[in-house]
């Protein structure tokens, strides 16, 4: 019986204005192939994409960098963590390595990230992947709201944040919603405790957090970037996520009436139990553009 082979991965760090960034790229089989760059969530890291990248890294050149205060990057002391200046050095990293046109594939964290690249640089964006990466204000469970509401000093404000990223905190993020819990390795939520667990980490997550509340309020120039650059969309959503919830994902149709959507019966991390359905949706919407 033969084993299909799994792509070839190279691991590198790129240095963006004193940030010395981790990334994964894969090895495609073809120098021309179409690139597609990976932008993780929160509480994660490029890790979450591995399986994606072993599965699609043959056809395609496949991109996932670490933010700053996440994963392998190194960020100096000082470091200003607000979503502006993750943007500034994924924007910075793209130029580092040559990347003048990719699909971008955003989750989560990697929306706000990957819609301030889009809005600065259009031309780039060749085609986008949304996984429960909200841009609508329906898109926000209660859940959401309430965190989103949460400013610096309010009593109790920051011990409710960093509940999130507490071993139970990460875990739930991955179990939440997912019908099975065994399903999922537990390889994810401990890489993130790991790297949450760094010097300074929980500085970085703790202010993300509370800059949060800057992504909503682009929400509708983001929504008028759909409709003036109408960018072909694959939209890819776990119908019990938490804390975007499935009218976010139906919410993308109203600005991409095109785009093609599918939802999952999973949770917030619908990589890690529906990697088989997405990953030749993935493949399809690449080929056919």
């Amino acid at each position: 019986m033969s084993v299909p082979s799994l792509a070839r991965a190279v691991h590198r760090h790129v240095e963006v204005d004193g940030v010395r960034v981790f990334y994964r790229e894969s090895v495609p089989d073809r120098a021309d192939a179409p690139v597609l760059l990976l932008l993780h969530g929160f509480p994660s890291a490029s890790h979450q994409f591995r399986r994606l990248i072993d599965v699609l890294g043959h056809r395609y050149r496949v991109v996932a960098p670490d933010y700053p205060g996440f994963g392998h990057t190194e960020a100096p002391d000082g470091f200003t963590y607000t979503f502006d200046r993750l943007a500034d050095v994924v924007d910075g990293f793209a130029d580092g390595i040559g990347l003048t046109r990719f699909v971008m594939y955003v989750f989560d964290f990697g929306a706000p990230v990957g819609f301030r690249l889009a809005e600065r640089r259009p031309e780039r964006v060749g085609g986008l992947i949304v996984q429960n990466g909200n841009a609508y204000a329906e898109g926000l469970s209660d859940a959401a709201r309430e965190l989103i509401a949460l400013r610096p000093g309010e009593p109790g404000a920051e011990e409710t944040v960093r509940a999130l990223f507490t071993p139970d905190g990460i875990r739930a993020q991955y179990e939440t919603g997912v019908a099975d819990p065994e399903t999922i390795a537990p390889d994810g939520w401990t890489l993130d405790r790991h790297f949450v667990g760094l010097p300074g980490r929980d500085r970085a997550q703790v202010a993300l957090a509370f800059d949060y509340r800057s992504n909503v309020a682009r929400y509708e120039r983001w929504q008028a970037w759909l409709r003036a650059h109408t960018p072909p969309a694959l939209i890819l959503w776990g119908r019990h996520d938490p804390f975007f919830p499935e009218a976010g994902a139906l919410a993308y149709l109203r600005d991409l009436p095109g785009a093609e959507l599918h939802l999952f019966d999973t949770g917030h991390f619908a990589l890690e139990t529906h990697l088989d359905r997405i990953a030749p949706l993935i493949a399809g919407f690449l080929d056919r553009l």
